[in-house]
């Protein structure tokens, strides 16, 4: 339990310190929030798995539910009395903070963790005791890469456009079908970094069907809330191979 806190704590001042840097890059040379963003997004995926290798723990439904509590609460200090009181949360919060987000980007960003939280613990806990864990890395393969490359690659060569909604607001935003196609690659480029754990039967219904359910999850999902969406209908669509 000790290396887990080491661990969490680890990983917060690595992550903190990274949207430090990013929000610098925002408000000193004028990056664009879109692409700060994102990377942030493979740091938060990513780096738990370069931490465990230095901080090991044993893994369990309650790790994960600290692991989730502690990331969820991390958030509290980007509230707005904070962030105007305390310029270095100010910086920090450049990073994430697209203009239009605003005014709900901290909500929309505590929803989706949360949201992400509820969905991939119980997938994790399922494909663990099926013996496929492999599953939970593949979905994070797509989210991270897939979903973490479809605005800035939208963003910068994406012609084709569309709109999706988004919570607690009646304003519709853009996306791409170049970026939603990035998705797709990714999610096929997955299902061939983890071939050896799926039967020959299975890996073709892998390479069928996970590439086209978590494009439509991330290109139907509401504006900021990709991940729930991609963990929980890419998690079911690999269920269902499982049983083929």
């Amino acid at each position: 339990m000790c290396n887990l806190f080491i661990n969490q704590f680890a990983e917060f001042i690595m992550i903190h310190l990274i949207v430090f840097l990013e929000g610098l890059l925002v408000l000193k040379f004028n990056w664009k929030v879109n692409y700060t963003r994102k990377i942030n997004h493979f740091f938060v995926f990513f780096s738990p798995y370069l931490l465990k290798l230095i901080f090991p723990f044993n893994e369990s439904f309650y790790t994960q539910v600290i692991i989730a509590m502690v990331g969820l609460s991390t958030l509290i200090i980007y509230i707005k009395p904070i962030r105007e009181n305390i310029k270095i949360v100010a910086i920090m919060f450049a990073a994430f903070d697209r203009p239009e987000d605003r005014p709900h980007t901290l909500k929309w960003l505590f929803t989706q963790y949360l949201a992400t939280y509820i969905v991939a613990v119980p997938l994790w806990l399922l494909f663990d005791r099926l013996g496929h864990a492999e599953a939970i890395p593949i979905i994070i393969l797509i989210n991270a890469i897939g979903d973490g490359l479809a605005e800035p690659i939208g963003i910068t060569w994406g012609k084709h456009k569309y709109k999706v909604k988004a919570l607690f607001t009646n304003t519709k935003y853009n996306r791409s079908i170049e970026g939603s196609v990035c998705v797709f690659l990714v999610s096929v480029l997955a299902i061939c970094v983890y071939h050896n754990s799926f039967t020959t039967t299975q890996l073709i219904g892998a390479f069928i069907g996970v590439p086209i359910v978590a494009t439509m999850a991330e290109a139907k999902s509401p504006h900021t809330w990709d991940s729930p969406f991609i963990f929980l209908f890419t998690g079911i669509c690999l269920l269902l191979v499982y049983q083929l």
